[in-house]
């Protein structure tokens, strides 16, 4: 499938992007990101109606998740499970988090579970592992889906996840995880080879953790449609390289972008 094709190519260009090129320049402060709807409403064109989106799919509004048991439905038939991922990875337990719930970054800097505020309908994460073989370690990986209320909720998640980055370049994801040296980027729709989400962003770091040492490299990767975010986080161990981490996160995250449009498009 055509599409299938390019929309993976893009996403490895959101991680290879930042990855490969060591995030010379700061992001952009939150403050001054324009979103793409705000832009096409400044700049309309006088001969064409754009789509919503600026994307391939034209959403239809009727098919927007409006309550909590259509936002959880929605992340459940979205969020990449373990043959998202590539060839060999499995569940690792617990495998799915509770919809009602989200991971909250606090003022000191340590991520913790917390109810999910009135603005956002449902979040789910599930967690997948390429097991240790061949002397390699294993591969950790998550794919989160956050749907919220609208799309300015959704916005502001990319735009608080580029400020935590900054706030907190070392964050303790457990008591027995961390991640040091916290690099974001965001890049809005038509930036930076996007052309698969309203907007996008893109954080690596040294991954640290009790069972498997470190420093080893840390991805995640974010993107947003509308009122709905997708993102997948990648952990390394000993042996596993830069490359596979990528392919990894950008084979989830272009497999829940597919799926999302599908479940949001108006009929053809």
């Amino acid at each position: 499938m055509p599409y299938t094709r390019t929309l993976r190519t893009c996403c490895a260009v959101l991680a290879g992007g930042l990855i490969w090129s060591g995030c010379s320049s700061a992001p952009e402060p939150a403050a001054k990101r324009a979103s793409p709807t705000t832009t096409a409403q400044q700049k309309p064109s006088p001969s064409v109606t754009p789509s919503p989106t600026g994307m391939d799919f034209t959403p239809d509004p009727g098919r927007a998740p409006k309550t909590a048991a259509d936002g959880v439905r929605l992340a459940r038939t979205v969020a990449a499970g373990p043959e998202h991922f590539g060839p060999g990875f499995v569940r690792r337990a617990p495998y799915e988090s509770h919809p009602t719930e989200w991971a909250v970054l606090d003022g000191d800097c340590l991520w913790q579970q917390a109810p999910l505020p009135s603005g956002v309908l449902a979040s789910l994460t599930r967690r997948s592992e390429l097991p240790a073989q061949g002397g390699k370690g294993p591969l950790r990986v998550s794919a989160v889906v956050t749907v919220h209320r609208d799309v300015s909720g959704a916005d502001w998640e990319l735009a608080r996840t580029l400020e935590e980055a900054l706030r907190c370049p070392q964050q303790q994801l457990s008591r027995s995880e961390k991640i040091t040296d916290l690099l974001s980027q965001g890049t809005v729709f038509g930036a930076g080879g996007n052309r698969y989400a309203d907007d996008a962003l893109g954080e690596l770091g040294e991954y640290y953790s009790d069972d498997l040492g470190g420093p080893h490299p840390y991805y995640w990767d974010q993107a947003r449609i509308g009122q709905v975010t997708v993102a997948v986080v990648s952990k390394g161990s000993k042996g596993r390289t830069k490359e596979e981490l990528d392919e990894a996160t950008s084979a989830a995250v272009s497999s829940m972008l597919i799926r999302l449009q599908k479940e949001l498009e108006a009929a053809q």
